[in-house]
């Protein structure tokens, strides 16, 4: 069965950029569904299971470039009292949908809070090492619900 709209793909990834190792493992996820970034998507369309891949992606196809208006400066007192607001922390906010927004705390001088809004690999090429383990047909549940369920349903 070949990679492609609504099926389910297992991968086996190792995830570098600039030569460094910053993630691997297994990743189920359903493909056309836009849960793995663009540019693997596109590179593991037509493969079939047991076969492997490299691709690197472009911040374009990947998390996009960094903008750098999503780095401000906000007071201390925009956190709630009892958060601790210190570099590397990873807080959420909310846009004006009402949808998750995540920010980092990538800097804090005194009252100031420098945050940013940019995905941490954003601006970055994304080099895939990937293995194709399995694809099969999504159940009607999984396409309804946007996601891969493991063996014995999911829970929300």
């Amino acid at each position: 069965m070949v990679i492609s709209q609504d099926k389910v793909v297992t991968i086996r990834y190792t995830l570098r950029v600039d030569g460094e190792v910053l993630d691997q493992g297994e990743l189920p996820y359903l493909h056309g569904h836009r849960t793995i970034v663009e540019g693997l998507e596109e590179a593991l369309e037509g493969l079939e299971a047991g076969q492997s891949v490299r691709v690197s992606v472009p911040p374009e196809k990947g998390y996009g470039l960094r903008d750098p208006e999503g780095v401000q400066v906000v007071s201390r007192g925009d956190f709630p009292p009892e958060a601790e607001v210190v570099e590397g922390a990873q807080f959420y906010t909310q846009d004006t949908s009402g949808n998750p927004l995540p920010l980092r705390v990538t800097g804090v001088q005194g009252d100031e809070v420098t945050i940013d809004f940019n995905h941490p690999l954003a601006g970055d090429t994304l080099d895939f090492e990937v293995l194709v383990s399995a694809v099969r047909t999504a159940t009607a549940e999984e396409l309804e619900h946007g996601h891969v369920h493991n063996e014995g349903g999911h829970q929300h």
